[in-house]
C-alpha cells in the first residue's frame, strides 16, 4: 500500500496539490485541491411507479438542442437498475474486466513493476476503471481525484448533476444558477478527468423499455395470481334487511382472508369470460424483455433458456461475450494513454513516458494440452509451470515395472 507524505508547496499558481513518486510507493503531497463532490447538493429520487411516457419525456429532455437536461434519465436509470437480471449482466460483463491485472511499460516498453504493483492496489484506480467501463452503459463519466484523510480518492461526480455536451457542473440539478463550466477550469485534465461521448446515451437507453414492461408484466401476473389462486366469496342474502347484512359480514370476516363481497339474493355474480391462461402469457413476455436485455448488455442470452440450449449455443454465447469483454479492455487502455496518464504526469503520480495495458489472454486449458504433449518428447521447465498453472513440481514420477506373472508347477498354482 502506498504511503502519502504532506509537504506545503503550491503548484500552477493555485492550490492544486502535486504528487511525487520518491520510490518504495511513496507520494508526496503539496497543497490541497478544490473539491467539487463536496457542493453538490443531495436529492432524492422519487419512487412512484415510471412508465413509457415519463422514459420519452426524459428522452427528449436530454437530447434537446438547447438547455438540455439529463438528471430525469439519468435518476430513471438508477431506477431500472434496481432489476436483477439487468444487473446480473452488467456485473458479468463488468467484473471480468475490472478483475483483470494490468501492467505499466516505460518508456522503453518494459514493464514497471514496482509502478505496477503499486497502482494495482490502489481503491481510485478501480474508481476511475469502474467509471470508465460505466461509459458504456451511461454514456458519460466525469471522476474528480481528491486527498482525503491522506488517502488518495477518485469518485464520481453524480451523473444527475453533469450536462456533458456543454461541460456543465450544476450543484443543485433542479437549480440553473448554480453551476460552473469544468472545461474550463485548471482542474480539467488533472482533478478533473472526463470519459465517454458527450452526446451518447449508453445502452442502458435501450434497457428502460424492456424493464418497465417486465415490471407490468410481473404486476398483472401477480394479481392473476390473487385473483384465480384464492377465488373470492360471494353470499347472497336480503340487503334490505340491515341485521341479515351485518350477519353475513360477520360470518364472511370469520372465514378467512379471502376477498369477500355480499349481493341480494336477486342478484347474480359471474367471472368476465376472457382468455384461459395460468400466466403463460406474462411468462412469455417477461422472458421477452430478459432475452432483450441480454442481448443488449452480452450481445447473447448465456445460460438461461435452459430448455432449449445446448452446449454448442452456449459455448458461441460465452465467446461473444468475451469479445466484448476484450473491447472493454481496448476501452480502458485507451482512456488510460489519452487521458488518465497524460493526468497524472501533470500530478506527479506517474512519470512522463509510461503507458497502461493488459497482458494478452491465455487459453490455459489448451497451453496445458501442449504442455503435457510436449512433456513426452521434451523436458519442461518446472519453475515455468508453477509460475503458469501453479503446479508445485518436486520431481519427475518415478514409475515401477509392471510385475510379471509367471506360472509354474513349483509356485502351486495348479495344486
Amino acid at each position: 500500500m502506498a504511503k502519502i507524505e504532506t509537504t506545503s508547496t503550491e503548484a500552477y499558481g493555485t492550490a492544486m496539490p502535486v504528487f511525487e513518486l520518491a520510490g518504495q510507493g511513496v507520494w508526496k503531497v503539496k497543497g490541497t485541491g478544490k473539491n467539487y463532490v463536496s457542493g453538490i447538493v443531495p436529492k432524492t429520487i422519487t419512487q412512484t411507479r415510471k412508465d413509457i411516457k415519463e422514459w420519452l419525456s426524459a428522452q427528449q429532455l436530454a437530447t434537446a438542442a438547447e438547455n438540455a437536461k439529463r438528471y430525469p434519465l439519468y435518476n430513471l436509470y438508477a431506477e431500472i437498475q434496481k432489476d436483477l437480471h439487468l444487473r446480473s449482466q452488467i456485473n458479468n460483463r463488468m467484473l471480468k474486466s475490472l478483475s483483470r491485472a494490468f501492467v505499466i511499460k516505460d518508456k522503453n516498453g518494459k514493464i514497471d513493476q514496482e509502478l505496477t504493483d503499486l497502482l494495482n492496489n490502489q481503491n481510485w484506480v478501480y474508481g476511475i476503471n469502474k467509471a470508465i467501463l460505466e461509459t458504456v452503459y451511461n454514456g458519460h463519466s466525469l471522476v474528480e481525484l481528491n486527498y482525503e484523510n491522506e488517502k488518495l480518492t477518485a469518485t464520481l461526480i453524480p451523473r444527475q448533476n453533469v450536462e456533458p455536451v456543454n461541460g456543465l457542473i450544476f450543484f443543485d440539478y433542479t437549480d440553473d444558477g448554480k453551476k460552473v463550466e469544468y472545461r474550463k477550469q485548471k482542474e480539467y485534465g488533472s482533478w478533473l478527468m472526463e470519459f465517454g461521448d458527450n452526446k451518447d446515451l449508453g445502452l442502458l437507453n435501450g434497457c428502460v423499455p424492456h424493464v418497465l414492461f417486465k415490471r407490468f408484466a410481473q404486476s398483472c401476473w401477480s394479481e392473476l395470481a390473487e385473483i384465480y389462486g384464492i377465488p373470492p366469496r360471494v353470499m347472497k342474502t336480503n340487503t334490505q334487511d340491515k341485521t341479515m347484512v351485518n350477519r353475513a359480514k360477520q360470518m364472511m370476516t370469520d372465514m378467512g382472508s379471502a376477498a369477500w363481497f355480499i349481493i341480494d339474493d336477486s342478484e347474480s355474480f359471474e367471472f368476465a369470460k376472457g382468455v384461459t391462461t395460468n400466466g403463460d402469457v406474462y411468462k412469455n413476455l417477461i422472458t421477452l424483455c430478459n432475452n432483450e436485455m441480454s442481448m443488449g448488455i452480452s450481445g447473447a442470452v448465456v445460460g438461461q433458456d435452459t430448455a432449449n440450449g445446448s452446449n454448442a449455443k452456449e459455448t458461441a454465447s460465452i465467446s461473444i461475450v468475451q469479445d466484448l469483454v476484450d473491447s472493454d479492455l481496448t476501452l480502458l487502455e485507451q482512456h488510460w494513454n489519452t487521458t488518465v496518464i497524460p493526468g497524472l504526469v501533470l500530478l506527479g503520480i506517474v512519470p512522463e513516458g509510461v503507458s497502461f495495458g493488459f497482458d494478452p489472454t491465455e487459453d490455459l486449458t489448451e497451453l496445458w494440452k501442449m504442455t503435457v504433449q510436449a512433456a513426452n518428447f521434451l523436458e519442461v521447465d518446472p519453475t515455468w509451470v508453477k509460475t503458469k498453472f501453479g503446479i508445485e513440481v518436486v520431481g519427475a514420477k518415478k514409475t515401477e515395472p509392471a510385475n510379471k506373472l509367471s506360472l509354474s508347477i513349483e509356485d502351486g498354482f495348479f495344486v
